[in-house]
């Protein structure tokens, strides 16, 4: 099996250096010898086996458990190493059948049900409160920020990437706006407090939910905000916006009609929607198997061709499409700093393994934005095409008055500190 490693090995790593030890075997090196050199090694031989049979998912799983070991260099620095040469070589043809056999599945795997949502949200969002808050921003928005000028920290970004959406929307004092896939709540908050908006935010996470109605109540915006315990399916009233931001990754593709469908019903003749969703930038694929298990059960990551049909047989205009390219690239390699920097608290919290875990997906996240063909769209939806203006000056005039409305973040606690 060891040979047969180093052979996949030497057929898949053109570039690049990187030197392969199994157990205390002799050491391989492959690549051309450009770029820095980085060497793993394999604490077992039956690591490589596992390797051999399934790499997407044994590659995450060898590193949390300490059987792969980074001898010089850093995971993320293998990760990229591996996207890459796969970008640049293809893939070989088992890596090939086993992912056309996962999008064949994908159906399958992504049968979120709302009982299997509630589900697969708890499984990540309802992990300790106090580890997002050693690495996320202190408004813990925990998806990609925007990073519209050079130098931007990463809290500048976060509250830039508010103020944009936020234009988009178009929002004006009193309307209703919508916020499907809350989270801590800053996003609805920011709306209320900036817009003079009254927001609805429904979400899954009961974790999520206690920091969020706390912090309506410490703001003063419990008047004009409100947190549901809720499925986006079951809503019935109609709102002037709505926004949905990092949530239909978890929507699944089975799901998109349905999807699509409640925006429609729930938004007014008169409304507009923004949708903000990390996508893929060539087709239809299926998700990594590591990822699927460990981090975002029933998660998927759509290509444009897949959702812009569903919006259309909704009877949905598309009156915008932003795409984001590196900004979150450059957001998860803040997060993964701020994650290591914090290290002793996160392993308090959790464990050796649980933190591998972590840095894995955070390395393997951002290096997917990289060198992986991963971006964010935002897609911005009205039942009239007259709803929106005719040119997009009018997003940069409404961020210049947001910023003029915008003072010191309030600080983010956790319910009952």
């Amino acid at each position: 099996m060891e040979a047969l490693l180093r052979f996949v090995l030497g057929r898949l790593i053109k570039q690049g250096s990187l030197t392969l030890t199994v157990s205390d075997g002799p050491t391989v090196v492959f690549g051309d010898g450009t770029g820095e050199p980085l060497h793993i090694r394999l604490t077992d031989r039956r690591a490589a086996v596992h390797l051999l049979l399934d790499p997407d998912t044994a590659l995450g799983e060898l590193y949390m458990d300490g059987r792969l070991v980074m001898e010089r260099g850093d995971i993320a620095d293998l990760l990229a190493l591996g996207m890459i040469n796969l970008q640049t070589h293809g893939e070989n043809l088992p890596i090939r059948l086993l992912r056309g056999w996962r999008t064949l599945m994908r159906g399958l795997t992504q049968r979120n049900i709302a009982s299997r949502s509630q589900r697969n949200v708890a499984h990540h969002y309802d992990l300790d409160g106090r580890l997002y808050a050693l690495f996320l921003d202190s408004d813990r928005q925990y998806s990609c920020a925007y990073f519209e000028e050079p130098g931007y920290s990463l809290d500048d970004a976060q509250l830039a990437k508010k103020r944009h959406l936020a234009a988009k929307l178009l929002v004006d004092r009193g309307q209703t706006v919508l916020d499907i896939g809350s989270g801590w709540g800053g996003l609805a908050l920011y709306l209320a407090e900036r817009c003079g908006a009254n927001v609805t935010g429904v979400t899954l996470s009961q974790e999520q939910l206690a920091v969020a109605r706390n912090r309506a109540t410490e703001s003063g915006l419990g008047q004009q905000v409100e947190f549901r315990l809720q499925d986006y399916r079951s809503l019935t009233e109609t709102f002037d916006r709505i926004v949905s931001v990092g949530m239909f990754e978890h929507v699944g593709v089975p799901y998109y009609r349905t999807y699509f469908e409640t925006i429609k019903a729930r938004l007014a003749d008169d409304g507009v929607a923004v949708i903000h969703s990390i996508g893929r930038m060539g087709p239809p694929g299926s998700t990594n198997s590591w990822i699927d298990k460990y981090i975002f059960p029933g998660g998927y990551i759509p290509a444009l061709s897949e959702v812009l049909p569903h919006i259309e047989k909704a009877g949905l205009v598309v009156t915008d499409i932003e795409i984001l390219r590196l900004h979150y690239a450059e957001t998860l390699k803040a997060w993964r700093q701020r994650f290591h920097a914090r290290r002793e608290e996160v392993l308090a919290l959790y464990d050796e393994r649980f933190l591998r875990m972590w840095d894995f997906y955070l390395a393997g996240s951002e290096m997917s934005f990289r060198h992986d063909g991963m971006m964010i769209f935002q897609i911005q939806i009205a039942k009239n095409q007259e709803t929106v203006p005719l040119t997009r000056d009018y997003i940069a005039r409404r961020e210049t008055a947001l910023r003029g409305r915008e003072g010191k973040p309030r600080d983010l606690r956790l319910a009952g500190e």
